[in-house]
């Protein structure tokens, strides 16, 4: 069964959302994060932001979840609020 981390961020400004999107999209995937997808709402007006990490065993969670609590704090897109671990009940893609 797949695990979604769900984190959410506050003080994520436009410019903020764009630089992270850009260097996301450009870079290479950080080493150690067996991510299998990735899904970052922004909130512009509300300088909000979610990401969800979707990672296909519980191995690879917490191999995830200890990377990116390893991250500095300047390479997040925000401050960020909560985390939390779910099960992926139910997915689909078009």
């Amino acid at each position: 069964m797949p695990f979604a981390r769900v984190v959410t961020f506050e003080g994520v400004d436009k410019d903020r959302m764009d630089k992270m999107s850009r260097e996301m999209r450009e870079g290479e995937r950080p080493e150690g994060l067996p991510v299998s997808e990735l899904l970052v709402l922004h909130d512009p007006e509300a300088e909000k932001s979610l990401a969800i990490v979707f990672f296909e065993t519980e191995d690879d969670y917490k191999r995830g979840d200890e990377a990116l609590n390893a991250m500095p704090a300047g390479e997040t897109p925000g401050r960020r609020t909560s985390v939390a671990k779910y099960d992926v009940a139910v997915r689909m893609k078009s």
